[in-house]
C-alpha cells in the first residue's frame, strides 16, 4: 500500500525529490492532483506538459508522426506537439496512467526508464510525474511491475481543512464552503448505486468549484436550481446542500464586526454550531480577511467572543483553543498574541491544563 500525503506534504515531496526520480501519485480523480503541480512548478518557471495517456488511442500520438530523413534514408520522428524542442526542462505529467493502452504503456517504459523518446532525450533537470486513479467506476489497466517499479509512489489525500482554506483565498461561495465544512465526509463521496442508465454522479472537490462558481449569481435558489446542482454533484448531495440553505449562521466578518448582534442567535447554539464557527473564523484569519478590518473592531469582538466561551461553553472553548495551537492555523493566534495580550495569557493557561 502506498503512503499517503497532504496538499502540504506533496508541495514538500516536490521541493526534495530529485528530478531524475519519477513520482507516482495515486488517488480519486478531481482531487487537483493537475492543479497543484501546475501551480507548484509554474511558480518555479517550469512549463507542465499534461498528457492524458487514457485519451490516447496510438502510440504515435505520444511518439509523434513517422518521416524519412533524406540525409540517412532512415525512418525517424517528428517532435510531437508537447515535446521541447528549446532545451528548457519542463514537468512531463502523465495523467491517466492506468487507463493508456498497453502500445501506449510501452512507449511509456522507455520514456521513464531512460528520459528518451524514439531516441531524443528530454531536456536536463526535467521531472516525469504520473498520476493513476483508483475507485471501481473506471476502467483500468494493470501496470507492468517493471514500470512502477520506476516510480516513487504516493496516495494523494488532502484533507478538507486544506480545501476550506483554498476556498477561502480562492471566494468561493460562503454558502458551499459553510456546507462542506459541515460535512467534509461529502466533499469527495463515492456512490454505492448506479442511476438507471448506469451514469452516476458523485461530488469531488473539481465539482463543488463548479457548483460554488455556479451559486455567485445565485442570491435566492429556487428547485430548479437544485436539478441543476444535481447534474454536478448527484441527487443526493445536492439534496443535502439545499436543506442546509434553510439554516441562517452567524458569519465570522458579522462576529467580528459586532458581537453584541450576533449574541442572540449564539445563545441558540449547540457544540457543533459553534465548532463551525471557530471553524469559520480561524480560516477568516488564515485568509487574510481579518486584515481588512479596523484592528480595534476586531479585537474588541474577538475579545468579547472569547470570554463568552470561556465563561460559559468550555467543550467550545475547547475546539477554539485547539484550532490556534494546531498546525493548520497560525494567523489568529499571532493576532491574539499582538493584540490581545490578557487573552493570549487566558490561551495559554488552558492549554497548560490540557
Amino acid at each position: 500500500m502506498a503512503i499517503a500525503i497532504n496538499s502540504k506534504e506533496l508541495m514538500t515531496l516536490l521541493e526534495v525529490t530529485p528530478s531524475w526520480q519519477n513520482i507516482m501519485l495515486t488517488g480519486r480523480h478531481g482531487i487537483g492532483k493537475s492543479q497543484i503541480l501546475t501551480k507548484y512548478f509554474e511558480s518555479k518557471g517550469i512549463e507542465v506538459k499534461t498528457l492524458f495517456l487514457g485519451q490516447m488511442s496510438d502510440p504515435g500520438d505520444l511518439l509523434g508522426l513517422p518521416t524519412k530523413d533524406e540525409a540517412t534514408g532512415k525512418t525517424t520522428f517528428m517532435p510531437p506537439y508537447w515535446f521541447p524542442i528549446d532545451g528548457k526542462p519542463i514537468v512531463l505529467f502523465l495523467d491517466e496512467l492506468n487507463r493508456a493502452r498497453p502500445e501506449i504503456l510501452q512507449t511509456v517504459m522507455d520514456l521513464v526508464l531512460n528520459r528518451k523518446l524514439a531516441g531524443r532525450p528530454l531536456p536536463e533537470g526535467s521531472r516525469i510525474i504520473s498520476a493513476c486513479n483508483d475507485g471501481d467506476e473506471y476502467q483500468l489497466t494493470d501496470l507492468d511491475p517493471a514500470l512502477v517499479s520506476r516510480f516513487n509512489i504516493y496516495t494523494f489525500r488532502p484533507s478538507a481543512d486544506e480545501w476550506l482554506l483554498w476556498a477561502e483565498s480562492a471566494g468561493l461561495d460562503k454558502r458551499i464552503i459553510q456546507f462542506i465544512s459541515a460535512n467534509p465526509e461529502m466533499l469527495d463521496r463515492s456512490s454505492d448505486t448506479k442511476e438507471e442508465q448506469g451514469l452516476e454522479k458523485d461530488p469531488d472537490r473539481r465539482a463543488w468549484e463548479k457548483v460554488a462558481r455556479l451559486m455567485e449569481n445565485v442570491p435566492n435558489p429556487a428547485p430548479v436550481h437544485q436539478k441543476i446542482i444535481a447534474g454536478i454533484v448527484g441527487v443526493h448531495a445536492a439534496a443535502m446542500l439545499f436543506q442546509s440553505f434553510r439554516k441562517e449562521d452567524v458569519t465570522p466578518a458579522e462576529l467580528l464586526a459586532n458581537f453584541k448582534a450576533v449574541k442572540k442567535e449564539l445563545d441558540k447554539y449547540e457544540l457543533h454550531q459553534f465548532s463551525l464557527l471557530n471553524d469559520a473564523l480561524a480560516r477568516f484569519f488564515e485568509t487574510g480577511k481579518a486584515e481588512l478590518l479596523e484592528t480595534a473592531t476586531v479585537t474588541d469582538n474577538l475579545g468579547a467572543y472569547h470570554d463568552y466561551l470561556y465563561k460559559g461553553n468550555r467543550e467550545a472553548y475547547a475546539h477554539f483553543v485547539s484550532l490556534i495551537d494546531g498546525t493548520n492555523y497560525k494567523k489568529m493566534l499571532v493576532f491574539i498574541n499582538k493584540e490581545m495580550p490578557t487573552t493570549y495569557k487566558k490561551v495559554l493557561q488552558f492549554i497548560s491544563t490540557l
